[in-house]
């Protein structure tokens, strides 16, 4: 039966469950921060997300049953789903939260963790996934003026009509998740997705060209140590600098008011610009939380937990400076979109050895529509198996690494474009990766001849590190040579004393086996079976 909730007087009626009590309640998930690292606190303990996110259209029942398969064939722990106004609210005032209902349900029974993503005035920008009774009144519900007086496709955030509807129908959401949704199946929401606006960087309307004349909120004024107008405070970037105050202020009055029912984890997502440059701001989604533009919605939008990177770009250097861009001490490390074909994979190692709380491929269901270029041509064995690799060797140990991530320096590479080692140094040692190689010899050996390795040249590859002591080291990854040295300047006689496979056993470290001879004669050689490894490093005297 449809569950439905009306508006009346101004209050929400919602129907209690007749299970509710017979359900019990856990802590509410929270994010921690503690000398620059994050953790997502779920069950009163760190949690690794290991997600995928379903297609746009598979929030509906009827898409469920192509869902679970394809989030079990990559050991994932957590879906990221739509839950759209338009489906919710189909007609102002009553609410329908059925398939709410039937999502918990389902997660529940598969095992599963739920991220929502609200889709509200903002879907890429667009008001496709607002009710009808939303599009069509453009006199109660405004879309932003171009500079030629006439309708952009865009709602504005300047609108409070707006922002106050949205609003209403999210508190109605998060009071379903209140009142039947005790233990938590939903860790996070992400308010909207991808704001902003392409082509048209603000409202040109009567009322936000007064607001663009005058001075810059003093909330902004003190966080960027910026003064007078918008034009005087950011030179050319000053249309775009406005629409992002104004549309995370919007976002921030949504989120708040659902915290203040049910204050789970709340981010936004971004649709991004270039990794290193300040865009053109009529070709980037003005409005949204680019790079470049983070302390802006750090001060507009408190209520926000973090930003979070779409990430749609293959090339590796791009990939590493996103990841280092939002990876803050103010602004927690998730990537909740990235590319599914095989290619994109390889990051996730990049993404959580730099203490990412989550990864989250796009489009991880079996309904049959793919988003290439952007994604993968079809979800088929290699593509799977590439982001299985690593999620299942995660999956065995998601909670331990979540805590030691928390507690302890870590560190990640993808193989890049290049092919080139990549190395670090932690503590008196420097770790390299290295990619290509067969788990036997070297490549410069002329004496014994080989071919190459089949996956030398596939865009697969990476590896994480957790540095649990000054000479102990866990680790993980596929395709992958990891040699450890003394650093350069370090102390003499530094050598690898022991390498150890294992797991995890109520958080207490469980030798296996350990690795000797050919095993590590030659580096320690990850290919397509990850295991867990600790190495513990050494000085002889």
């Amino acid at each position: 039966m449809k569950r439905i909730a009306t508006i009346a007087a101004g209050a929400l009626l919602l129907a209690a469950s007749p299970v509710l009590a017979q359900q019990a309640a856990t802590p509410v998930p929270h994010l921690e921060s503690r000398h620059g690292r994050h953790a997502l606190i779920v069950d009163g303990a760190p949690f690794l997300m290991l997600a995928g996110q379903v297609n746009n259209s598979s929030n509906y029942a009827v898409a469920l049953p192509h869902v679970w398969p394809v989030l079990d064939r990559i050991h994932a722990n957590t879906v990221e789903i739509p839950v759209a106004w338009q489906q919710i609210e189909p007609r102002e005032g009553q609410f329908d939260f059925a398939f709410v209902q039937t999502l918990l349900d389902q997660a529940r029974a598969h095992d599963k963790r739920v991220v929502l993503l609200w889709f509200g005035t903002w879907k890429n920008t667009s008001p496709g996934y607002t009710p009808d009774w939303v599009k069509l009144d453009n006199r109660r519900f405004p879309r932003m003026k171009d500079k030629a007086g006439k309708d952009h496709y865009v709602l504005t955030p300047m609108a409070r009509t707006t922002m106050e509807a949205d609003r209403r129908a999210f508190v109605a959401l998060m009071t379903y998740l209140r009142d039947h949704d005790p233990q938590n199946t939903v860790i996070m929401v992400q308010p909207e997705n991808e704001v902003g606006s392409y082509r048209n960087p603000r409202d040109y309307s009567a009322a936000a060209n007064a607001a663009f004349s005058q001075p810059i909120p003093l909330a902004l004024a003190r966080k960027l140590g910026k003064s007078g107008n918008w034009t005087q405070a950011f030179g050319a970037q000053a249309d775009r600098a406005f629409n992002t105050w104004y549309t995370a202020r919007y976002v921030d009055a949504i989120a708040a008011a659902g915290k203040a029912v049910k204050p789970l984890p709340m981010y936004v997502n971004a649709a991004l610009a270039g990794p290193s440059n300040v865009p053109d701001p009529t070709g980037v989604a003005s409005g949204g939380p680019q790079q470049d533009v983070l302390d802006i919605w750090k001060a507009a939008a408190p209520s926000i937990d973090f930003a979070a990177p779409d990430l749609y770009d293959k090339a590796s250097k791009n990939v590493a400076l996103y990841l280092d861009a939002y990876r803050r001490p103010d602004n927690a490390l998730m990537v909740p979109e990235i590319g599914n074909a095989r290619t994109f994979a390889r990051y996730f190692y990049a993404a959580i050895g730099r203490g990412a709380i989550g990864f989250s491929p796009f489009g991880m269901d079996d309904t049959g529509y793919f988003n290439f270029p952007l994604g993968a041509t079809a979800l088929d064995d290699a593509t799977l198996d590439a982001f299985a690799r690593p999620y299942g060797v995660f999956a065995r140990m998601q909670r331990d690494w979540a805590r030691i991530a928390f507690e302890h320096p870590t560190w990640g590479a993808a193989k890049p474009d290049d092919d080139a080692p990549v190395s670090t140094t932690m503590g008196d040692w420097t770790i390299t990766a290295s990619w290509g190689e067969w788990q036997f010899g070297l490549k410069e050996w002329s004496w014994l001849q080989s071919d190459p390795a089949p996956w030398a040249k596939d865009p697969i590859g990476g590896v994480a590190v957790a540095q649990l002591s000054p000479d102990e080291f866990l680790f993980t990854g596929d395709h992958v040579r990891l040699n450890f040295a003394t650093r350069p300047g370090g102390p003499a006689n530094g050598m690898v004393v022991k390498v150890e496979e294992g797991h995890f056993d109520q958080g207490r470290w469980v030798m296996d086996r350990v690795w000797n001879g050919d095993q590590t004669d030659y580096g320690i050689n990850l290919i397509d079976r990850p295991a867990i490894l600790k190495v513990t490093m050494g000085r002889y005297r």
